[in-house]
Parts: structure tokens; sequence; C-alpha cells
């Protein structure tokens, strides 16, 4: 573990306080981040916790999203992340980048992160969903080798029935429940039925899987902070959309000093 990481005691701590925020009397609200600058404003403005996001990340670091950045580049970032902000921190490692649980475990720890992302998309194929009963099994493991190693990570599991091709015979809405169960049972601390397409589903959601379930704010038909508050969400993210929105400026603005505006 790195000089600048925190010790084991410090991350256990860290890890508690994490899922204590699942919690609380609001729901944990994360504007996710990309590197340590973001974190920073991020912890600045107030927030108990920084998450990142694999998006962002993986274009400030030049490669694509979907597994594409490589596993040693992807944690160097979320150790430059913790290592600037004094709040936990969670990562977005997309489906663990072939690793096995130990490797995961570690490289989080060794990071100075406490919690992570885990999704059930295929990567190795590029299409599709794992299966739900091996993913469960992947997740119990990862939570088995974090409390042998003394940090409980705090685990989001990230179900993509609504990104990619359900089961069939079943809707997206009972698979994605189905699933989100059987990552609770393994040992989740949230599940994370990204794409949800309206505030039905979500409420079904909500009311379907016994644990704090986390939704992109304003994705794919979801409403906004208030709304899904109402709703019993208990976590909210914002995924890749502040490094969009903070692009998108930047683009705007060099497209102007090329025509010779000042900033």
């Amino acid at each position: 573990m790195s000089e600048l990481t925190p010790g084991r005691e410090g991350l256990a701590r860290a890890a508690e306080q994490l899922r204590a925020l699942h919690a609380g009397p609001e729901p944990l609200v994360l504007p996710n981040v990309w590197d340590a600058a973001s974190a920073r404003a991020v912890a600045d403005a107030g927030f108990p916790a920084v998450a990142t996001t694999s998006s962002g990340v993986s274009a400030a670091l030049g490669w694509p999203d979907g597994e594409q950045t490589p596993a040693d580049e992807m944690f160097a970032a979320i150790f430059r992340v913790a290592r600037s902000v004094d709040v936990p921190v969670t990562a977005d490692i997309e489906g663990g980048y072939g690793l096995s649980p130990e490797e995961v475990v570690q490289r989080l720890l060794d990071a100075g992160a406490v919690g992570c992302n885990l999704e059930d998309t295929n990567h190795g194929t590029g299409a599709g969903l794992v299966d739900a009963s091996g993913q469960a099994d992947r997740l119990a493991a990862v939570k088995r080798v974090a409390r042998a190693a003394g940090v409980n990570i705090v685990l989001n599991a990230r179900v993509d029935v609504f990104l990619r091709q359900a089961v069939p015979g079943q809707t997206p809405i009972e698979e994605a429940i189905r699933r989100g169960r059987l990552y609770v049972d393994a040992g989740a601390d949230c599940v994370f039925p990204i794409g949800a397409p309206d505030e039905g589903a979500i409420a079904a959601l909500v009311d379907g899987i016994p644990g704090p379930i986390n939704v992109i704010a304003g994705f794919r038909g979801a409403p906004g902070q208030a709304r899904l508050r109402e709703l019993g969400v208990r976590r909210i993210s914002y995924a890749g959309g502040l490094h969009r929105v903070v692009f998108a400026e930047l683009k705007r603005r060099v497209a102007a000093i090329r025509v010779g505006e000042e900033l």
C-alpha cells in the first residue's frame, strides 16, 4: 500500500461512513468525478463522499469507455482522486477488468477507495449480460475477500438489464428485480439498475429490491433529485454528466479562442 493512502483502519472507518450514508435521512448524492481537481471541487462543495465515473476517467486518460482503459491506468487515476480528498471514495470499475475478486479488492484498497461499482455486462463478448448466479457468486467473493482484508468495501451492484438484452420470457423490470435480489443476497450494499426508463419502473425497483437503489438523475427518463427522493431512491449519481458539461464548455471556449475571441 502506498504511503499516501490511509492504513487499513482508516479505510475501514471510511467504508463504514460511506455505507451509513445510504441509510441517512437524505439520499446520498454523488456528482461523479474524473480526476483529482474535480474530486476536490466536489469535496470542497461539502459532499460527504466522492464517486468516480468510468466514462469520464477513460476520456481523461484517452481511452473509450467500456473496459477499454487498462486496469493499471484506471486504478492509478482512482488513487489520484482518493489521495486528493478527505472523504470516502467509491470507484466505478465497470465489470472489474477481468481481475479476480482478490485482485479487485487489493487494487481498490491500494488506491484508497472503499467502495466500487461492479456491473453485469459481459465485456468479454461486448454485448449481453453475464449469468446472474455467476455474478452473484463474484459479488459474494469480493465481499468475502474485503472483509478478510479488514475493510468491508461498499459494493454497488450495477444491473444492466435496461441497457442490454434481457432474459427471454421476462420483462426488463422482472429481470432487474430478480438480479437485484440475487445481488443483495450476495452481500451488495446497493443496487444500481442503470437506465430504468421512467418513474413507474423506478418505483417498482425500489419496492421490489430489498436494499438501497442507485439512480442517475435525469438519465433515460429518470427525474431529478427531488422526485427521486420522493420515490425512495437512496443513492443519486450523475455518471459522466458533469464531465460532458465541462468538456462541452471547454470545446466552446477553444473554438472561440481559435477565431480570436477572448476568454
